[in-house]
């Protein structure tokens, strides 16, 4: 009223947005402010919903839910998509809805991340809802969808002349009271006469017409004479008559004066808006929260540790880490992939699911995938085809994987090849794969990747071999080099011997050593000499009939768990602190019970909770 070109971000200092009878939240401004200029929009509204923590885990408290949203609705909306899978880790809904208002109570299982839960109920359930604003109004009779500003103007210009309207309205009406009174007054200044004339004419009708044309009345003041009760006859009576009749002259006075000047409308619509203001008005319900963007997947998986394995015959597979019971050095294990024959688990390593996985190939190349695309199988399943999950080539095979949780810092990847050549590179070379894969590295004829690494550049590389000799040598020893180069030898191989593992040597960790035939040893890792890269490499272990070649080389600390995995399919899982510390030259003690005719095939370590 008083700034008529006020822009919408003006307005919206305040009217900040609409205001819900439910509460609820609305989340972000950039609906508001499309609704506000072009007349249309959509608000994306989501319940409150705060976090209790109880004995038996946590829950779920709904005190507010989206406005038009039927809370039996909600309800059974949630049981439907616990009952059919859709939402996991819910344990039972309660309605503790009382006089003080809302409170619908979700109580989540034990350990269930309430946030992954909630993103669940917003995406899958009511609890979040799209909201649209459609302001239409009436102008001249036609619709229109105006914006804020325009949609105002015309409830001003409306008000304005509902105003100009009631108070025409109250001048006509105060007037003909007035009339009325005018003529009752001139009735009593002659009252004698007036009488004299009433009770001379025959009929009513004689009356009227002889008091008009003596008195020079109206009709309607006419009538009213006649009407007239002889109580009014009284000085008291003309004393109310006459106070009447100046009071509505004011008020004739003020309507006039309102409908002349359009300021005074204005004035008479802001004290009424005011006035509304004062009766009605009550605290804000709905909150304008943060602007919220499209749930990613992540969004709607828990943040956790699985275990990743991939079989020879490309079998891929993920399953929640306490699978794997720990069990005692030596004991056989329980059954971890139930593998067509011939089949074996090739790759095993823990990772988050929201990490990202590099595949490494056998052909030099590299691809991009989410664990939690990795399908979630059952302990003894065999897996899903890793083609199905990777479009690679029919003839190509995954040699080996590294788990990233960002492609950030100044990070390298460190592969190592089967023929001892090394290679460093920036991991942000890697970070951009396409959906067909991207060269990883450029491979010798017959060449394979056995290892990689995500390193901080200044760190010690062991390479292991499988007839147990290894080297320790600087990782500032390898330049760096582009995604597509070869590399530089590691170590100089005997030629029936390979490299089979590739260690990074941090402070404080040992060397473990597996063979195929279930020894190994534990050993300091200073017991390995820094060497130039490119030598020939220590004895690592005694690779004897007894134990057999050489399979992984880790690098440990008390705190952790190793799994290990056979041909057949057997797992163990062992906290390193049960591994016996011996010498560098020895042929270490039985890490896993490994049966007739199986070998230990993989070993991988587990980090702790």
């Amino acid at each position: 009223v008083r700034n008529p070109e006020m822009t919408v971000p003006e307005l919206m200092e305040i009217l900040p947005g609409p205001d819900f009878p439910t509460g609820a939240l609305i989340c972000g401004q950039s609906g508001i402010y499309q609704a506000y200029t072009t007349g249309r929009g959509h608000l994306y509204l989501r319940g409150r919903v705060e976090v209790e923590e109880r004995k038996n885990g946590e829950a779920l408290v709904i005190t507010e839910i989206p406005y038009a949203l039927n809370k039996t609705r909600l309800i059974e909306k949630i049981a439907e998509c616990v009952r059919t899978g859709r939402i996991e880790g819910i344990r039972a809904i309660n309605d503790e809805t009382d006089r003080e208002g809302m409170r619908l109570v979700v109580e989540l299982k034990r350990g269930e991340d309430s946030r992954v839960v909630l993103n669940n109920l917003y995406e899958h359930t009511p609890l979040q809802d799209t909201f649209s604003c459609i302001m239409i109004a009436l102008v001249d009779g036609r619709p229109q969808t105006l914006s804020m500003p325009e949609i105002i103007r015309e409830y001003i210009r409306h008000r304005m002349e509902v105003i100009r309207r009631r108070t025409q309205y109250l001048l006509d009406k105060a007037e003909r009271r007035a009339h009325i009174l005018e003529g009752l007054l001139k009735a009593l200044d002659h009252i004698d006469e007036v009488i004299e004339t009433i009770r001379s004419s025959a009929d009513v009708p004689s009356a009227r017409i002889a008091l008009m044309d003596r008195f020079d009345l109206s009709e309607i003041q006419a009538d009213a004479i006649l009407e007239m009760r002889l109580s009014r006859l009284t000085a008291l009576e003309r004393d109310k008559i006459e106070n009447e009749l100046a009071a509505l002259r004011e008020k004739i006075a003020e309507y006039k004066a309102i409908l002349a000047d359009e300021e005074k409308v204005k004035d008479i619509l802001v004290e009424e808006l005011e006035d509304v203001a004062r009766r009605h008005g009550d605290e804000r319900r709905s909150e304008i929260a943060e602007e919220i963007e499209g749930f990613v997947h992540e969004d709607l998986i828990a943040d956790e540790n699985v275990v990743v394995s991939i079989s020879h015959d490309g079998y891929i597979k993920r399953l929640p880490i306490d699978t794997y019971r720990t069990q005692a050095r030596g004991g056989k294990g329980v059954t971890g992939t139930d593998l067509r024959e011939g089949d074996f688990i090739e790759h095993l390593f823990i990772a988050s699911t929201h990490d990202y996985i590099l595949f490494f190939t056998d052909r030099g190349k590299v691809y991009w995938l989410k664990v939690y695309r990795i399908p979630e199988l059952g302990r003894t399943s065999r897996g899903r085809a890793i083609v199905n999950v990777l479009e690679m080539d029919t003839d190509e095979k995954v040699s080996q994987v590294i788990p990233v949780s960002d492609f950030g810092g100044d990070r390298y990847i460190l592969t190592a090849t089967e023929r001892g050549v090394v290679k460093k590179t920036p991991l942000a070379a890697y970070s951009r794969p396409m959906k067909t894969g991207i060269i990883a590295l450029r491979l010798d004829e017959g060449d394979s990747v056995i290892g990689v690494r995500l390193t901080e550049g200044d760190q010690h590389v062991m390479l292991g071999t499988a007839n147990g000799k290894a080297i320790r040598f600087p990782e500032e020893g390898i330049r760096v080099t582009g995604r597509v180069s070869r590399g530089v030898r590691g170590i100089r191989l005997a030629k029936d011997d390979r490299v089979v593992d590739l260690a990074i040597l941090k402070e404080g960790f040992d060397v473990l050593t597996a063979c195929e035939n279930g020894y190994g040893k534990r050993t300091f890792a200073n017991e390995y000499r820094v060497q130039g890269r490119g030598g020939s490499g220590t004895i690592n272990i005694r690779t004897t009939k007894r134990n057999g070649r050489v399979v992984g080389v880790k690098a440990v600390t008390d705190e952790l768990d190793v799994i290990m995995m056979t041909e057949a399919g057997m797992t163990v899982r062992i906290p390193v602190a049960q591994i016996s510390v011996i010498g560098r030259a020895t042929q270490g003690v039985r890490l896993i019970n490994v049966k007739e005719g199986d070998r230990l095939l993989s070993l991988a370590k587990v980090a702790p909770e």
